[in-house]
């Protein structure tokens, strides 16, 4: 007696189709599971067996084998019980073969039969719906978050019963629809508005460059000028994503197990702010059995770093990867596994330890060696990857007053969000022959192709390099923001305007490399 089920196995973010074969044979009772399975595989057999007695079905007193094919990848988790179940009892002829090849299982198994929710649900659904499967039975618990897929029929099943009882006649089940989806923009909406900051138009401005091709961007201020406020008003400004990129997002917190029980598809742009305490494989991702981290959870969003400097240095040098190869790839011995990173990386951090330094009332308590010691905390390597340094100080209180009067005109989220969507369709539009999409992604070899500069440009570029002692890749990096905020201007050339504000979001550290490279 012999079976074949369609199953799934995650790798990375997507997933494989698995065929589970199950031989049922004369001979001692014994069951045994090959084709590279871990523990919590292995363990199936005794959920399986106890499962199938206690909803009154026979065990097969029999020799049973059950291969995981293909046999050479390793094969994790405990979304294997449901379809190891199920051919164990088409093999004993409790289900007939011809109805079950129609579909495709997962699901873990409770000793009484339930059928339990599993991490990945998303994933796998759409791993099989890309290998052709068209009917999909899975836990009741994962309904919601695969119903998004609206190409697939999905047969939510809350016990091993319900399964055999459809696939029998006995009591067919109705595909499940799930409800309509939230639009991105519905969600930015009822957030936090730039309308609200007073003051601090400089930053607004730069976070609006920043968000307007994904540019990283690092901000330098004394504790209370409103540094964390702003970044948690930057997904509000971002575009609406695509339906591409929300059902990415949700693969991704499916896997990580941070989707809300009634959740469905994410449309919302994430936004994360992790400790600075975190350690670097809760940023990286990663584990014996590898999961994604804080970076790639923050994939087509802000992964927002406060108190920059207080990360330690080996999660910081975490970023270099991810920053410039927009992924993360995570090296186990038993499997090497690579999560998309496409991040924009927003940093906060203080001037000095004690906060002081550069401000108008308060005096610094540092040292001149406290302060280049805290600042040496982020390497070149990592402050070269950010595309934008601008100091933030506090608001005067006038200008707070002032901006509660009513003579303020105030420019909010929605404005800032539609300038920053016909800057991006701009770059869209003119990279759609190159493999990239904006102008943060931009390499040496399209920078000559894309950004000229007239001669003014070039002489104030020029300037710059002498006055700040600029490296090769930070005078890329004012290029390319100009033609970012040329972009945003809605100009199809760059000029010395342009480069001139470009200039201005890398003077400070700039600065600071130049009174190293002096002293």
């Amino acid at each position: 007696m012999y079976s074949k089920i369609l199953t799934g196995s995650i790798v990375g973010i997507d997933a494989e189709t698995v065929t589970v074969e199950t031989d049922i044979s004369s001979g001692l009772p014994n069951m045994t599971i090959v084709g590279l399975p871990d523990t919590s595989v292995r363990e199936a057999k005794e959920r399986i067996r106890s499962a199938l007695r206690n909803a009154g079905y026979q065990f097969p007193p029999k020799r049973i084998t059950v291969n995981l094919s293909p046999a050479d990848s390793k094969k994790e988790g405990t979304h294997f019980d449901l379809p190891i179940a199920v051919g164990v009892m088409v093999a004993s002829g409790e289900i007939s073969a011809g109805e079950a090849a129609q579909y495709a299982f997962f699901g873990e198994l409770s000793l009484d039969g339930k059928v339990n929710a599993v991490q990945g649900a998303i994933a796998l659904a759409i791993g099989l719906r890309n290998k052709g499967v068209r009917k999909l039975i899975l836990p009741a618990g994962n309904r919601h978050e695969v119903s998004i897929l609206t190409d697939m029929e999905i047969y939510p099943v809350e016990h091993i019963s319900d399964v055999e009882a459809h696939l029998s006649g006995m009591n067919p089940l109705m595909p499940f629809r799930g409800r309509p989806r939230k639009s991105s923009r519905e969600v930015c909406e009822s957030g936090e508005d730039f309308a609200d900051v007073a003051g601090q138009e400089s930053v607004k401005r730069a976070l609006q460059v920043a968000a307007a091709a994904a540019h990283n961007i690092l901000m330098v201020g004394p504790p209370g000028a409103g540094k964390t406020m702003m970044a948690r008003r930057l997904p509000g400004i971002l575009p609406t994503m695509t339906y591409e990129e929300c059902l990415e997002v949700t693969r991704i917190y499916s896997l990580a197990g941070q989707l809300p029980a009634e959740g469905g598809l994410i449309t919302q742009r994430p936004f994360r702010a992790p400790h600075h305490t975190i350690s670097p494989t809760a940023l990286a991702g990663g584990g014996s059995k590898p999961r994604p981290g804080e970076v790639s959870l923050a994939h087509f969003g802000v992964l927002f770093l406060d108190e920059f400097p207080e990360f330690c240095r080996k999660a910081l040098e975490v970023l270099r990867q991810p920053l410039e190869d927009e992924k993360i790839t995570i090296a186990r011995a038993s499997a090497t596994v690579t999560y998309p990173a496409k991040i924009m990386l927003v940093a906060a951090m203080n001037p000095c330890p004690c906060g002081n330094l550069g401000h108008s009332t308060r005096k610094c308590t540092c040292s001149e060696y406290q302060v280049s010691q805290y600042r040496s905390k982020i390497s070149g390597p990592l402050a070269d990857r950010i595309d934008i340094h601008i100091e933030i100080f506090p608001v005067p209180y006038e200008e707070l007053i002032d901006s509660a009067g009513r003579n303020i005109k105030k420019v909010n989220s929605e404005q800032m969000r539609n300038a920053v969507e016909i800057a991006r369709s701009v770059q869209i539009d003119r990279y759609r022959r190159e493999r990239i999409s904006y102008n943060s992604q931009l390499t040496p070899p399209l920078i000559k192709k894309y950004c000229p500069l007239d001669r003014e440009s070039e002489q104030l570029l020029k300037m710059a390099f002498e006055t700040y002692s600029l490296t090769a890749r930070s005078g890329l990096k004012i290029i390319k923001l100009a033609r970012t905020i040329a972009d945003l201007e809605q100009e199809e050339n760059i000029s010395a305007v342009h480069v001139a504000e470009a200039i201005s979001y890398n003077r400070f550290y700039a600065a600071k490399c130049g009174e190293k490279a002096n002293g």
